[in-house]
């Protein structure tokens, strides 16, 4: 009877870890500036607003069978001296991040047709923009206040989208509830308001988007805060022995949580790690099988309630990349987000972050050095310390985009009460990018391009 018992519980177990794995990766989670406007013939505006507009509709229309995944994470050259390029970094500069252009500034507050003509004749300036900067901040546009709009707006800049990195699991839903619509849903939900999202770009195993414009449709009452943080700024400012400590160890994250398993601590010994091991590679397959990175499952100790779990950890990573256009080295690490540590200390100011549900638990991060080696608590704060130092809070109203650079710009969202309705739309590259390498390659200004401390691999 106790062997049938234990076999029992072991079927409802791989049942659990096979359905487990099928929502592994859901989302837990100023300067002014105006361009000249040139002139054109009313025929000819007309025409090229007509031609984005039509254009946008025909992108909502075929999404479903022509937008690509996101692209593969570029992790650029290795870098062979970080502290050196540091160095370079401290003694340049500060680099001007995230200005904003703003409707009112350039007279242009409920015209929505001067608005899209805006942005169709100033587009490379404006991805430029975004590129050096960062980030822009768009305000004060009326033409993004509803998402056929929005849709326009990026399409005249000629952003090209890709689908959300989590799309092999479906995980994200989309702002007008059709399935493989190009705007996405930010976290929103009235369950997860006291949950703040810490900082982080946007990428999932080998994938990650190259820019993305974050909308608001409608702001929160009270909070919700877009968060934008410099990459640039970061990796400037961290402790120079913990720049190199990270970078030569490299990192790694814990990706998932199953914490299923405490009946484990009572089957017999002999069995018990037999068992284990075969729950292990049955969940391995089944999660690996969703995921287009491979995921190394680990036995634990602790996590929720103190029982045994399994812990998905993904492939180590630098923390630390040289931008794929202009060359600057930038933090790409997303511990603010993914550390156990931090998100229990902030739980102390905002409250208990609601993993309440199965699928919720399941999605529990941690990060560790690349080694698997825990990284001190001493480091961990001053790596939040640093973070927030240069997190800017943007409150957005309707219809304001922030337009980032997912390499420079890193992302979060404050806690909220009230009702919080903002999107967003991945880019995996845009209309002119292999221009604007050519131009930092050429350029003596781009710090990671050109430095001695930087190798191809």
């Amino acid at each position: 009877l106790s062997f049938y018992f234990i076999m029992t519980k072991y079927t409802l177990a791989v049942s659990a870890i096979l359905l487990a794995s099928a929502n592994a990766f859901a989302p837990s989670s100023s300067c002014h500036s105006a361009f000249t406007t040139t002139t054109t013939t009313t025929t000819t505006t007309t025409v090229a607003t007509a031609r984005t507009a039509t254009k946008a509709t025909r992108l909502l229309a075929s999404t479903a069978t022509e937008t690509p995944l996101s692209p593969l994470t570029i992790w650029g050259p290795t870098i062979e001296d970080v502290n050196s390029l540091q160095q370079q970094c401290q003694k340049a500069p500060k680099p001007d991040f995230a200005p904003t252009v703003s409707a009112k500034d350039l007279n242009l507050v409920g015209d929505k047709k001067a608005q899209l003509k805006y942005f169709q004749e100033n587009a490379m300036q404006l991805k430029t923009l975004m590129v050096e900067n960062g980030a822009v901040i768009f305000r004060d546009f009326d033409l993004m206040k509803q998402q056929d709009g929005f849709v326009q707006f990026y399409t005249a800049l000629g952003m090209n989208t890709c689908l959300d990195p989590l799309h092999s699991v479906s995980a994200r839903p989309t702002v007008d509830g059709t399935k493989n619509s190009p705007v996405y849903e930010a976290v929103n939900k009235e369950s997860r308001k006291n949950f703040f999202i810490g900082m982080h770009n946007e990428f999932v195993g080998t994938r990650a988007p190259r820019a993305a414009a974050f909308v608001c449709f409608k702001a929160a009452e009270t909070g919700g805060e877009f968060l934008i943080a410099d990459g640039r700024a970061i990796f400037r400012d961290l402790k120079p022995s913990l720049v190199e400590k990270l970078y030569q160890r490299s990192i790694r994250y814990s990706v998932m949580e199953l914490p299923f398993f405490g009946w484990l601590d009572n089957v017999p010994s002999p069995i018990q790690q037999p068992l284990m091991n075969v729950i292990r590679g049955l969940a391995s397959a089944a999660i690996n099988s969703k995921v287009d990175f491979s995921v190394d499952l680990q036995w634990g100790e602790g996590g929720y309630d103190n029982v045994k779990m399994l812990q998905a950890r993904a492939p180590k990573q630098p923390p630390i990349v040289v931008h794929p256009v202009t060359g600057d080295p930038t933090w790409f690490c997303n511990v603010h987000s993914h550390s156990s540590k931090l998100r229990k200390d902030r739980e102390k100011i905002y409250g208990a972050e609601r993993f309440e549900d199965g699928a919720s638990q399941i999605n529990k991060s941690d990060m560790f050095f690349g080694d698997d080696g825990d990284i001190s608590d001493e480091d961990l704060q001053h790596m939040d310390e640093v973070t927030m130092k240069n997190v800017q809070f943007v409150k957005m109203t309707e219809g304001d985009v922030v337009l980032l650079d997912n390499y420079k710009c890193m992302h979060g969202r404050n806690v909220f009460d009230g009702t919080r309705k903002h999107g967003v739309a991945w880019f995996g590259g845009w209309e002119g990018e292999e221009e604007m390498k050519v131009k930092y390659l050429a350029s003596s200004t781009g710090l990671g391009a050109g430095a001695a401390v930087v190798s191809k691999v």
